[in-house]
């Protein structure tokens, strides 16, 4: 069996630079995942911003999603639930304006080692955006610039806890989806598993690793390179015991950003593989994406490219 791709980024400074780089290639061409090790985020850091999200969900929202758990009967259900997941959340947002400040019941360290590690995987996420544009044959910054629409990029987090799950045949952590956005960045628990992917038609286990940074492509970066990078389906499975903390930020193209295959990536192919990813407003897919999320990517896509036609997008383009 192929074994998951794990990236070492030290690699990248020496004579495995090539090699890794085809690695990294490979990953978002077959995998649509890989994972990062010495990422350059402090291992320090990390451990503070596991121990401070663990904590704040046993003292602010274990209660909460027991009392959910019990209004909802989810404890004795029969059949299977397809319209919820076994998880408690909450979300944070960086760009174009943070709200962490606004979050109630984080502590003061909790705020500021989130907003430390946020400006840490922005930068990163910054860092893999020119490694794909390297690899794509696209000029350095192209994805980052794609991504700004009038205010930047959009980049947020949410934060998750899966917690023990009594019927875990019965009710998914998280229903299978493919990620609306750009690039994702995951930090997960190194000890509780259940991130899995769908590759040729067989769930693969994201394997969890101290200290590593998950990687996965959006539907974003599936249009832009036009379909060279696939976003893949992913879920996570509920476990019956253990907690498992899952820190998922994403990198997003701004609201108006205006999406479309990059012309250099659509004049290389031939004739019959020209253009088939459509043009759209990031909002207006995002809008779209809401009530379809648990769906399959292609008829987004479809109605977007509808959309399209419809409107041709001329007067709102602004590139």
């Amino acid at each position: 069996m192929e074994t998951f791709p794990v990236i070492d980024m030290e690699k990248l400074t020496g004579k495995e630079r090539s090699p890794t780089m085809e690695k990294i290639n490979d990953a978002c061409e077959n995998w649509g995942f890989f994972e990062l090790m010495n990422h350059g985020i402090s291992h320090e850091l990390m451990d503070t911003v596991e121990r401070l999200t663990k904590e704040h969900y046993k003292k602010c929202m274990e209660q909460r999603f027991k009392e959910m758990v019990a209004t909802k009967g989810l404890e004795a259900v029969q059949s299977e639930i397809d319209d919820l997941d076994w998880e408690s959340t909450f979300f944070l947002r960086h760009l174009p304006v943070s709200n962490i400040s606004e979050i109630p019941d984080l502590e003061q360290d909790h705020r500021k080692a989130m907003k430390e590690f946020a400006e840490k995987l922005e930068k990163l996420a910054e860092q893999l955006l020119d490694l794909l544009c390297e690899n794509l044959g696209l000029e350095k910054g192209y994805l980052k610039k794609a991504f700004s629409g009038s205010k930047g990029p959009t980049f947020g987090t949410k934060v998750s806890n899966y917690p023990p799950c009594p019927l875990p045949e019965l009710i998914k952590g998280l229903r299978a989806h493919t990620d609306a956005g750009g690039i994702i960045l995951l930090f997960q628990d190194n000890k509780v598993s259940g991130l899995q992917l769908l590759k040729e038609g067989e769930w693969i286990d994201v394997p969890p690793m101290k200290h590593s940074i998950v990687i996965n492509i959006g539907d974003q970066l599936e249009v832009i390179t036009n379909g060279k990078y696939k976003s893949v389906m992913h879920r996570v499975i509920a476990q019956t015991d253990g907690n498992r903390m899952s820190i998922a930020s994403f990198y997003n193209p701004g609201s108006d950003a205006v999406i479309y295959p990059a012309p250099a990536l659509v004049d290389k192919e031939e004739d019959q593989q020209k253009q088939v990813y459509p043009k759209f407003v990031f909002e207006d897919y995002m809008k779209l994406y809401a009530g379809l999320k648990f769906q399959a990517k292609e008829p987004r896509f479809e109605a977007m490219k509808a959309m399209e036609s419809a409107v041709k997008l001329g007067p709102i383009s602004t590139i």
